[in-house]
C-alpha cells in the first residue's frame, strides 16, 4: 500500500467520526420530534373525549326533554283520573298512567347513566390535560437539552468536516470518487481490511462481506498503491493494520 491507500484509510477513520457525531446529532433532534408527536397524540385523545362528552350530552339533554313531555302527560292522566265518570275509563286511564310512569322510570336511569358517564369523561378529560401539561414540560427541558447539544454537535461536525475536506486534497480526484460513491451506498464504509481465514495459510475474505478474496489481490496491495475492489460487494480493499506492518 502507498500514500493514496493510506490517506484512504484515515480518511475512512475521519468518515467515521464524521458519521458519529452526524447520529448523534440526528437523534437529538429526533429526541424533540417524539415528544412533540406525544403531545399531540394526548391533545388529539383530549379533543376526542370532549367531543364524546358534548355527544353525551345531547343525548341526555334530548332524554331530559322527553321526560319533561312525559311528566306533563303524567299531570293530564292524573286530572283525567279525578274526572272519569265510569269505572272502565278509570281503569283504562290508571293503566296509561302507570304505562307512563314505569316508561319514565327508564329514562331517568337512562339519563343517570349518561350523567356518569359524562362525570367519567370529565375525569378523564382532567387526567389527560394534567398529562399534556406534564408533556409540555418535558418537551421544553428537551428542546433546551437539545439545542445546547445540537450547538456542540455541529461545532464538531464543522471541526471534522474541515479534516475531512483536508485530507480529501491528499487524493487524487478519481479514488475520492469512488470512495464517495462506496461510503454512500454502504452508509460510509467505504473500505474493507482484508482478514486472513483463521486456520488457513494465504486464504482471505473481504472484511464487508466475507467473500473470498484472491492472493494476488493481496500481493498486490503490497506492492502497489492501486484501487482494488471487492468483487462482490465493490468496497475498496485494504490490507488489515497488522498486515500492513
Amino acid at each position: 500500500m502507498g500514500p493514496v491507500l493510506n490517506a484512504l484509510v484515515e480518511l475512512q477513520s475521519i468518515e467515521n467520526r464524521l458519521r458519529v457525531v452526524k447520529a448523534k446529532l440526528a437523534r437529538c433532534r429526533r429526541n424533540v420530534i417524539i415528544q412533540e408527536n406525544l403531545v399531540r397524540s394526548l391533545q388529539n385523545a383530549l379533543e376526542a373525549k370532549k367531543e364524546e362528552i358534548l355527544l353525551t350530552k345531547v343525548q341526555s339533554d334530548r332524554l331530559e326533554l322527553e321526560l319533561k313531555t312525559r311528566d306533563e302527560e303524567i299531570a293530564k292522566l292524573r286530572a283525567r283520573l279525578n274526572t272519569a265518570k265510569t269505572n272502565k275509563e278509570y281503569a283504562s286511564i290508571l293503566t296509561s298512567l302507570n304505562t307512563t310512569k314505569a316508561d319514565n322510570s327508564k329514562v331517568e336511569t337512562q339519563i343517570l347513566e349518561l350523567l356518569k358517564d359524562i362525570e367519567a369523561d370529565e375525569a378523564e378529560c382532567e387526567k389527560i390535560q394534567n398529562q399534556i401539561d406534564d408533556q409540555k414540560q418535558k418537551l421544553e427541558q428537551t428542546r433546551k437539552d437539545t439545542e445546547a447539544l445540537a450547538t456542540k454537535y455541529q461545532a464538531e461536525i464543522v471541526e471534522i468536516q474541515t479534516e475531512w475536506d483536508s485530507k480529501a486534497k491528499e487524493i487524487p480526484a478519481e479514488p475520492l470518487q469512488i470512495f464517495k460513491r462506496v461510503a454512500e451506498t454502504y452508509d460510509g464504509e467505504a473500505l474493507a481490511a482484508i482478514q486472513n481465514q483463521e486456520g488457513k495459510i494465504e486464504a482471505y475474505t473481504c472484511g464487508g462481506c466475507f467473500m473470498n478474496i484472491a492472493t494476488e489481490c493481496v500481493n498486490l496491495l503490497m506492492t502497489k498503491d492501486d484501487i482494488i475492489r471487492c468483487a462482490n460487494c465493490t468496497r475498496i480493499l485494504v490490507l488489515a493494520s497488522a498486515q500492513r506492518e
